[in-house]
């Protein structure tokens, strides 16, 4: 199995030299490290133990002025090798590096005592006294303590033992959405852009496509080739250290504190809300944000003791459950967070700020489902992928309804369906002739946020949806005040077919386009054109007339056998063709399609 061990202790205590002696590798990269003996940036190395662990190391710097590169090395491990020097002590930066392990939840590790070569036996007791007091409330308190030295190299060996130990009893790694947040870009010849960092979640192979988030926005690459620990691998998963060769993005493109993500698979947030794990119960207004390699300023919103929402100066791929290092580079003020919800709801009202408080304390801190969709009341399966909700699983929870890739708050659905049915009942209430209401109409009257869910709430509901329009199962639309002038009507054209009334004549009997529209919704008459209206049966007793005419037939032949006007039998004609009852064969003359 692959774990990843970063490094943690004040500058100066041998954390550099004791990865070298681990690992046989220099993890100071530059030469201006080797010179001053300095590590001023993340080094990486890595090695096999005897208990067939294979180990990269992530060696942090130690002072005070590089703790945003310390924290972009801390905060993708998942376990922490702390040095403290035995002769020198618990010193201002081993604070701050406890602290930083503190707010980033890390809960396995091993403390080395370096330097114990140079130190008294009086020294080193102190020292482990210390230790145990700073560690005390962090998840390393009951790490085990090894007292060595790197140079003469006794005591090593119980450290790879305690090392091995620790890593062994770590949980399988967990399996997730690709995120891979980028320590370091560069370019080879050759090859081209060569991204490394550490793969804490998900999969990756040769071969994919992916995505870089950054403050450049999205762009797209591909994964060309991937190492790890030095050597070519076709696939590789959490924890692993790993270099990626890409390919249609630049070195210049991507740089420490991006991320590397599934297409699509994330949703990049500039407002969450947190819950505080550690740190001073009051906290700045302005502080910086560290998760993984990145680092953002962020503004700070209490919203109870416990609670804040924070502003970030520019969106991260964050998700439920992220630890945050909240820091003041002025103060040296550390503070840890752990995220409630990366798509949290505005605070418009008086007291919404304690209501959201009062919701948070009680929020899973992997998100509960349920919950999330029950505030959404509506939100696309996609969306919940993308807020890291729902992994591969397709099944709602109790209480939620699918349709149309969204799920929906069967409460908030419920609401719906109890407007919609009001809502057409008023309407044909109000006009009697009215098919129903459109598609467009309920969403608008109901308050749905996408089309895709009328259909779900029409049928909720126990109604009809046809041709574009919703209406009761058991309503008709009837003719109202208008029957009577329709049935009138209707006795003309059945003692005369082909007459079709003039404009006065409809006008005299109160028939507009909507009563006419209605009654031919209804079947009792047809409009030909503009204007003509007969009776449904009159295009099969044209034809019977057209059909025993000589074949081909003129428009007057027509208008004769059928005893009409051409200002009838024309549209009628035109309305045969369209029906392929009749063909034109030129221009003046047609046939019945036999």
């Amino acid at each position: 199995m692959a774990h990843v061990v970063a490094t943690a202790g004040h500058v100066d205590h041998g954390k550099s030299t004791l990865v070298r002696a681990l690992t046989g590798i220099e993890p100071d990269r530059w030469a201006e490290e080797r010179r001053r003996g300095l590590t001023i940036d993340l080094g990486y190395a890595w090695t096999t133990l005897p208990s067939g662990a294979h180990v990269a190391f992530v060696d942090v710097p130690g002072h005070q002025r590089f703790v945003g590169n310390m924290l972009a090395g801390l905060g993708p491990a998942p376990v922490v090798l702390f040095v403290v020097a035995a002769d020198a002590g618990w010193q201002a930066q081993s604070s701050e590096h406890r602290d930083a392990v503190r707010a980033l939840g890390i809960g396995r590790g091993v403390v080395a005592l370096t330097c114990a070569d140079r130190a008294s036996a009086e020294q080193l007791e102190r020292t482990r006294a210390q230790v145990a007091v700073e560690l005390a409330d962090t998840g390393l308190r009951d790490a085990p303590v090894v007292v060595l030295s790197a140079i003469t190299g006794d005591g090593l060996d119980d450290l790879i033992a305690a090392l091995a130990d620790v890593l062994d009893a770590a949980p399988p790694a967990a399996e997730g959405r690709l995120r891979l947040w980028v320590d370091r870009s560069f370019s080879v010849a050759g090859a081209g852009t060569v991204v490394t960092g550490t793969l804490a979640t998900g999969t990756l192979s040769a071969g994919d496509d992916v995505e870089i988030l950054g403050p450049r926005g999205r762009m797209g690459a591909g994964v060309r080739r991937i190492e790890s620990e030095g050597a070519g691998r076709d696939v590789v998963g959490p924890v692993r250290r790993v270099a990626l060769n890409l390919r249609g993005i630049g070195a210049d493109e991507v740089a420490r504190g991006d991320a590397v993500v599934t297409p699509g698979g994330w949703r990049e947030s500039d407002l969450v809300d947190v819950r505080r794990t550690s740190g001073p119960p009051t906290l700045p207004e302005q502080l910086h944000l560290h998760v993984g390699t990145a680092a953002v300023p962020v503004r700070v919103r209490p919203l109870d003791d416990d609670h804040l929402r924070l502003r970030l100066a520019r969106p991260l791929p964050l998700a439920h459950g992220d630890r945050l290092v909240l820091r003041d580079p002025g103060s040296g003020v550390v503070a840890g967070a752990l995220v409630l919800d990366t798509d949290p709801p505005p605070l418009s009202r008086r007291g919404d700020a304690a209501r959201r408080a009062a919701a948070l304390a009680t929020a899973a801190p992997g998100g509960d489902l349920g919950a999330e969709v029950a505030r959404r009341g509506a939100v696309p399966v996609d969306r919940l992928r993308q807020l890291g909700l729902l992994g591969a699983e397709n099944t709602p929870p109790d209480g939620v309804l699918a349709a149309h890739g969204w799920w929906v708050d069967a409460a908030t659905c419920a609401g719906w369906v109890r407007r919609l049915v009001r809502a057409v009942a008023d309407h044909h209430e109000r006009d009697p002739l009215a098919v129903g209401l459109s598609r467009g109409a309920v969403r608008d009257l109901v308050g749905l946020p996408s089309d895709d869910l009328v259909d779900l709430v029409v049928g909720e509901a126990g109604l009809v949806g046809e041709s574009g329009y919703v209406r009761a199962a058991d309503q008709v639309a009837g003719l109202g005040p208008a029957e009577d002038a329709v049935a009138e009507l209707e006795r003309r054209l059945a003692a005369d077919p082909f007459t079709a009334p003039e404009a006065d004549d409809l006008t005299a009997l109160g028939l507009g386009a909507r009563e006419l529209a209605a009654a031919e919704r209804q079947g009792r008459l047809i409009r030909l054109g503009s204007g003509i209206v007969l009776l449904p049966t009159a295009p099969a007793l044209a034809m019977r007339a057209l059909a025993a005419l000589p074949q081909p037939f003129t428009t007057s032949q027509a208008r004769q056998a059928l005893a009409t006007t051409r200002r009838t039998v024309i549209p009628l004609l035109e309305h045969l063709d369209a029906r392929g009852w009749t063909r034109r064969i030129d221009g003046a003359l047609r046939e019945v399609v036999r």
